[in-house]
């Protein structure tokens, strides 16, 4: 089932004085589209992933948090989930694969979170499972949870509140929960409105996937986009997709850090990985020439990274 804007809006009111309505502001450059930016990297742990988190952890007895939380994470989700638990006073625990950047394993770790790093496979096999070894706590996943696709529908009720004649929008993809989040709210209430995934080439499996007309497993590669890639969809994600989306916008690593740089010089903002992708999607015109937002997912990245990145 999609997200509906009912459910968005009991989401807004779970999540009042815990997530910021963030802005929206108009990228300062000449491209083909009238790009805005939907700034979530100002989210309190500098990532949308507040949303769906504070909204689950809200909407879950509170006999059922007695022993923590778990989720499985390569930094923004354990933020979320780490920020929230703490408002609650209850342990986090975050598995995080081996390759998580350092900053947000620190990040995490300053919140209070317990961070435990695992080889990709079986940091994976945690997001089937839902549950990890020896830890005995209430299983958030980050993206396939309908209170947490909720959270993250809030936003479409900002965006049409901000720009009610936009024309598309880009939203990254990892797991599919922030993209078909805001699309089930955004085809109830604006279904003119296109909505389009951004993935990066070195770990697209969406794109793949809509193209075979079933879930396909691709080549996974590390790189600087962190906050996004994996080496498949589950199966479920897959189908909310095939049905709300109008396409995976899939750019290259080198789009991504132009796109980065030019964030930074136009807009003096600082983007993670991930959230360059859908700027760059937006900026490579496949989604429209109309009014098109990027959602910039995040911000949380090294900064000795972001430098040599961008310098």
């Amino acid at each position: 089932m999609s997200t509906t804007a009912r459910e968005a809006r009991e989401a807004r009111g779970n999540l009042a004085g815990l997530a910021l309505r963030t802005p929206l502001a108009k990228l300062n450059a000449d491209a083909c589209a009238e790009i805005y930016l939907k700034l979530e990297n100002l989210q309190p742990i500098g990532s949308f992933k507040i949303r769906g988190a504070g909204n689950v952890m809200a909407k879950t007895p509170r006999e059922r948090l007695s022993n923590g939380v778990l989720t499985a994470s390569a930094g923004n989700m354990a933020q979320g989930v780490a920020f929230c638990a703490r408002k609650l006073g209850i342990p986090a625990t975050i598995v995080a694969p081996d390759t998580a950047p350092e900053t947000k394993v620190r990040a995490v770790e300053r919140l209070g979170g317990r961070v435990i790093k695992a080889p990709f496979a079986d940091w994976w096999r945690t997001f089937e499972t839902r549950s990890y070894p020896g830890v005995d706590a209430a299983f958030i996943h980050a993206f396939d949870d309908p209170d947490v696709m909720a959270g993250n529908g809030t936003i479409a009720l900002e965006l049409l509140e901000d720009l009610p004649d936009l024309d598309a929008v880009v939203a990254p993809w990892g797991g599919g929960g922030l993209s078909c989040g805001i699309a089930g709210v955004l085809r109830e209430l604006a279904p003119r409105v296109k909505i389009y995934a951004a993935e990066v080439e070195t770990a697209a499996p969406l794109a793949a996937s809509l193209a075979a007309g079933e879930p396909r497993t691709v080549e996974y590669r590390p790189s600087f986009v962190d906050g996004i890639g994996s080496k498949m969809v589950f199966a479920n994600m897959f189908a909310l997709a095939k049905t709300l989306l109008d396409g995976s916008i899939v750019v290259s690593l080198d789009q991504a850090a132009q796109a980065m740089k030019l964030v930074a010089e136009r807009n003096r903002v600082i983007v993670e990985g991930a959230a360059a992708c859908a700027v760059a999607a937006a900026l490579s015109g496949q989604a429209g020439t109309g009014r098109v937002v990027a959602i910039v997912s995040g911000g949380n990245i090294d900064l000795d990274k972001f430098a040599k990145l961008t310098g």
